[in-house]
């Protein structure tokens, strides 16, 4: 059986909707999936917008259905140019999270509209589930990276997804030589599976180019590949990145963030990015072993990807390995989405601290 699966991704850093075509063959747990292309949008002046209301700052109702509906219509363009006339089985959307203190979370979407648009069914609302049952919904993704990167990859040793997104989340996934020799069905291959969510990333270097520099983002690290290396900037950062990574709760929006930013203002902007970056990377680190695989919009970033290299030379990007970094996540959802079809379930109790057995999870709504 082969299927191809179109997932959509806008992460907290609120920049740009990725979408990601994936080929499966198979059904749940036995299925494996191929990337096979990807589109990205920028969204406009949708960003300052959305990143508004997730700064939870005051919108009328009006303001918010009529965001949802345009930030929901924008996935079509990408989605259309993306599909570019094939026969797709269905579309999984994750929306933009606007709001995520468990058990409370909210990836703002009105999926009806990209239904429509495209003709395809779409599956969305793929954390509630989680969250209905005790869990913290988050991190989402590690059996879809197993199906993308533990099938496929022939490697000795564990190897760990490092998401370079708005907030860092890693996804350790056992090597070969763990299970190799042991005939284990692959729901118990799953099981060996760990996650959990690090600390801010891009939410935190953003903010400060938005801050100090008036721009979206430090375009390719440039600023911080120009900043010295300051001890004393570095270590507040990691102290406070260290204690988000220590607080076990799932990241998304409403966090220290702000404070982060405004800190160090008689320090140059370069510097201060450098050790942003300097920060992160030590305090990801401490928890991703083994062989690394970067992905996300944080492998762009050429100081950000230095200061990992220099901390652990089994450091890979996702590119390097076939997939894209830009579109792990949307790949990713399209693999999640295939699953929610076969109705298995997508979270795993040993990451997410869901009560008993994980739930099938995904709403759907249909052309």
């Amino acid at each position: 059986m082969t299927r191809l699966a179109a997932g959509c991704m806008t992460g907290t850093s609120i920049d740009s909707i990725d979408a990601a075509l994936v080929r499966i063959e198979g059904t749940g747990l036995e299925m494996r999936a191929g990337f096979v292309r990807g589109v990205s949008r920028p969204l406009g002046e949708l960003a300052s917008r959305l990143r508004k209301l997730a700064d939870q700052e005051a919108m009328t109702a009006g303001e918010i259905a009529t965001l949802s509906r345009e930030f929901s219509l924008a996935h079509v363009p990408a989605l259309k140019e993306l599909i570019s006339g094939e026969k797709v089985d269905l579309i999984a959307v994750h929306g933009q999270t606007v709001f995520h203190k468990p058990p409370v979370s909210w990836q703002m979407l009105t999926p009806a509209v990209i239904a429509r648009e495209i003709g395809v069914p779409v599956v969305f609302d793929m954390r509630a589930a989680d969250l209905a049952a005790g869990g913290q919904g988050a991190p989402i993704t590690p059996i879809a990276d197993w199906v993308l990167y533990a099938k496929e990859e022939k490697h000795q040793g564990d190897v760990t997804i490092v998401n370079l997104g708005g907030f860092c989340n890693i996804s350790s996934l056992p090597g070969q030589d763990e299970t190799e020799d042991r005939d284990l069905p692959n729901a118990e291959r799953v099981a060996l599976v760990e996650a959990r969510d690090v600390c801010a990333c891009n939410q935190l270097l953003d903010g400060i180019a938005r801050a100090r520099l008036g721009t979206p983002f430090d375009e390719d690290g440039g600023h911080a590949m120009r900043g010295i290396f300051r001890d004393a900037i570095v270590d507040d950062f990691r102290a406070m990145l260290l204690r988000q990574a220590a607080s076990g709760r799932s990241l998304g929006t409403g966090d220290e963030m702000t404070a982060m930013i405004q800190r160090h203002g008689g320090a140059r902007t370069e510097d201060v990015l450098r050790a942003a970056c300097e920060a992160v990377a030590s305090v990801v680190c401490e928890f991703a072993t083994g062989n690394v695989i970067l992905a996300g919009g944080g492998t762009r970033n050429a100081a950000l990807l230095r200061a990992f290299r220099e901390r652990n030379r089994r450091v890979r990007t996702s590119d390097e390995v076939g997939i894209p970094s830009s579109f792990r996540e949307a790949a990713c959802f399209g693999v999640l989405g295939a699953l929610c079809q076969d109705r298995v379930p997508i979270t795993l109790p040993q990451v997410t601290g869901v009560t008993g057995p994980a739930p099938v999870a995904g709403a759907w709504v249909y052309p």
